[in-house]
């Protein structure tokens, strides 16, 4: 998450200087290099047809749709508001993870997911246009359409980590991605870079590696390694190194009543990760129950006893 905030501050340093889809395309074909240079570490040892689709629709989710609507997003608000705006991304993988996983959250990890949505939208509607975020409201919307496809990303990320290692998944991304935008560069509406200013491209280059692949890779490998709910509830961290990577940066900054949406935002992942704790007597039942098990195993086994 800390690097993930790290990408909106750069993706929005960039953008000062590139086209969007420009700078998208850059970070795919980047981390798509690096990845083959390594293919013998990261291959799969075969692949199930069944799982083609669920990649497929991975794939197209993100980096792909994902990034479309980013790179727009950029273009109207600003790093600090598109940071806080992710946090609406737990919400959206509860809800696909109880429909297409089976993953049940607790009334209080429902509240704090509420909390931390209503947080997002009181940060974006007290927002107010600047230079660097003439309309915040679309670009905020545009980032919220981005987090939909995150959401169907994370979902089937976490069907696919049972049989394939994110390593290769987030592999698979960098070069889907790279063939997805290539044409793009080539449309009218894109403009392709006459100069390479220094700063701006190493934004580019940083985003290529460290994200593309560093973030993208531990994200993946967390996914695995958790609820899918429970992974992505940890995106609502992803505000506080975007404000303070935009204020130190970019000299962005939010106002006392956003703030107050931020501390929202906090409050609600904090309670979304908080588990009931079982009452005395039940915690007792299942101690005993279990002890009975246990019992029950050792006089089965001939070799214990």
């Amino acid at each position: 998450m800390m690097l993930w905030g790290s990408s909106f501050v750069a993706f929005k340093y960039a953008v000062m200087a590139f086209d969007p889809m420009a700078i998208v395309f850059a970070r795919m074909a980047i981390s798509a290099g690096l990845f083959l240079l390594a293919w013998r570490r990261w291959r799969p040892h075969r692949l199930r047809r069944q799982d083609l689709w669920a990649m497929l629709f991975m794939t197209l989710c993100e980096p792909c749709m994902y990034f479309i609507f980013e790179g727009q997003a950029m273009r109207y608000t600003s790093a600090s508001q598109a940071g806080v705006v992710a946090a609406t991304l737990p919400l959206l993988v509860a809800v696909c993870s109880g429909f297409f996983l089976g993953e049940r959250l607790t009334r209080l990890s429902w509240l704090g997911l509420a909390l931390a949505l209503g947080g997002v939208a009181w940060v974006s509607f007290s927002g107010s246009a600047t230079e660097e975020a003439p309309f915040p409201m679309l670009g905020n919307f545009l980032e919220v359409l981005a987090m939909v496809c995150a959401a169907g990303y994370t979902v089937s990320m976490k069907k696919l980590c049972a049989t394939y290692s994110p390593w290769f998944l987030t592999a698979l991304q960098s070069l889907v991605g790279t063939f997805f935008f290539l044409p793009i560069l080539f449309l009218p509406t894109t403009t392709l870079p006459a100069t390479f200013p220094v700063g701006p491209s190493l934004a580019v280059l940083y985003l290529g590696t460290c994200i593309s692949i560093g973030a993208y890779g531990f994200y993946n490998f967390g996914i695995s390694k958790l609820p899918a709910w429970q992974a992505s509830a940890f995106v609502n961290l992803i505000p506080v190194f975007s404000m303070l990577l935009g204020w130190a940066w970019l000299g962005e900054s939010l106002n006392q009543i956003q703030l107050f949406g931020v501390a929202l935002i906090f409050t609600g992942v904090l309670l979304s990760q908080a588990r009931p704790a079982l009452r005395r007597g039940t915690a007792d039942l299942e101690e005993a129950d279990g002890n009975a098990e246990q019992g029950d195993e050792e006089s089965r086994d001939p070799l214990r006893g």
